[in-house]
């Protein structure tokens, strides 16, 4: 395998599977060369839904580019994570350049998101080419619908027979196991509506006026309001649940890999150069793997310095001890911001569609078919169903909260869990994710910095 691209030195490169397994060569010569290199602060970046090897050098390239800069008398050395997640390529990057095989409108599979579905579900090509048939032709029948998510469910390996075998919750309830998310599991017609709504919003400007009468012919509301709009139809909604099924799925995998390769790996670390200062950075789902990556520290090692989080896709209650709306449950990683010696930071942006709007609803028709439906943002700030990207880490005593420039002119905490609102810098970005991978900025390379209390 070639050597990556990246601006920044010395800099490695890790590969994991979909199992935790990581690439031995590479291991190797990580814990070879680290200490020999004379670094003391390594900074290791986990990247979220992502298309491949290269879209994920690219973005450690940027991302680094500031360091030597910011902190030229720091012994740096750079690590990047590869793991098999996926991005759909109809999600712009901010400053990053489209690729041509991307759609530009309507629900149909583009070239570069059908090759990323056959990347991270191997052996299942004639599944996809089922689903991108039935979103390209977009049948006007309610069972083509149903259809449409048995295709998904068996996409996924998701089996209703067997249910808590696929998806991994955030939230832990005191008695009885996780279950798979209903929303593969139910009324799948229904739920293709319900994210055609919220994407409506969502495109709309979140005005708060939402589609009425979406459904699965060509309309969508009063005569015209699809025209003004731009309202998408339910094959939109449609597009929406393939996408969610398989973020779900990438999401089960992002714990899987840090809790059973990145974990044990920083552990080595701690053995072959015992002076080496981890610090753990993570995007999106990349976000939950180096969260995870603390469940899978060895007892007693305490080399991971800090951990930052860059507008991560998970709960915003994962950290926390007791759930405020469930006083049996608890986060799935309460207590693990204390095996940091040092904090855990949050980075979180209003402007993070992806995580403000179709996150939470995806969440809540995952767990709770009882709620009422109401997509307004204002609604779900502090919803159960939030996500640490959009508002922070909640419920966990003792976190302090910053805006981001009172963060970079001050000195942050020690330990415990750090809250930063970063929407001044991650603010760009189309529909459906907004400004989720807007993070390529120098203001949050300093906040990795100052979250090591790197000089």
């Amino acid at each position: 395998m070639a050597e990556p691209e990246v601006g920044v030195t010395p800099y490695w490169e890790l590969t994991f599977d979909a199992d935790g397994d990581v690439n031995a060569g590479q291991r190797d010569r990580l814990l070879k060369e680290a200490s020999e290199r004379g670094v003391k602060d390594l900074i290791v970046f986990a990247h979220g839904w992502n298309s491949d090897r290269s879209g994920a050098t690219r973005l450690y390239s940027r991302f680094f580019e500031p360091f030597p800069g910011l902190a030229p008398n720091a012994r740096l050395g750079f690590v990047g994570v590869v793991w098999p997640s996926m991005r759909f390529s109809d999600e712009p990057i901010p400053d990053f350049e489209r690729p041509v095989t991307a759609a530009t409108v309507g629900p149909a599979l583009d070239k570069g998101t059908r090759g990323g579905l056959l990347e991270v579900f191997p052996g299942r090509a004639t599944l996809v080419d089922q689903i991108a048939r039935m979103l390209d032709q977009q049948p006007d029948e309610e069972a083509a619908l149903e259809e449409f998510g048995r295709l998904v469910r068996l996409l996924v390996e998701l089996r209703p027979e067997a249910p808590g075998t696929a998806f991994a919750a955030d939230t832990v309830a005191a008695a009885g196991p996780q279950c798979d998310p209903e929303m593969f599991l139910g009324d799948a017609a229904e739920m293709c509506r319900e994210f055609a709504r919220a994407l409506a919003e969502e495109r709309a400007g979140a005005d708060g006026e939402l589609a009425v009468g979406v459904g699965t012919g060509t309309r969508a509301g009063p005569e015209g309001f699809q025209a003004s709009f731009g309202l998408p139809r339910v094959w939109d909604g449609a597009h929406e649940l393939l996408r969610q099924a398989t973020y779900f799925a990438m999401k089960r995998r992002a714990g899987t890999v840090g809790e059973r390769g990145l974990g044990p790996l920083v552990g080595r670390l701690s053995q072959v150069a015992p002076g080496l200062r981890v610090h753990l950075v993570g995007h999106s789902f990349g976000g939950r793997l180096v969260s995870f990556a603390l469940r899978g520290l060895p007892k007693g090692v305490r080399n991971a310095k800090s951990v930052t989080l860059l507008q991560a896709a998970f709960s915003h209650y994962a950290f926390a001890a007791r759930l405020p709306h469930d006083a049996r449950g608890k986060g799935v990683l309460h207590g693990q911001q204390d095996r940091v010696d040092g904090p855990l930071v949050c980075c979180f942006s209003r402007f993070d569609s992806a995580l403000g709007t179709i996150y939470p609803m995806a969440s809540r028709m995952a767990g709770d078919s009882d709620s009422a439906v109401d997509l307004r943002l204002p609604r779900l700030l502090g919803s159960k169903w939030g996500a640490l990207g959009f508002d922070g880490v909640q419920a966990v005593a003792g976190t302090k909260g910053f805006k981001l420039a009172d963060a970079l002119r001050a000195k942050l905490p020690v330990s415990g869990c750090v809250n930063i609102d970063a929407s001044a810098v991650v603010k760009r970005g189309g529909a459906p994710s907004g400004a989720h991978s807007d993070i390529c900025h120098r203001e949050l390379a300093q906040v990795v910095l100052a979250a090591g209390r790197i000089q």
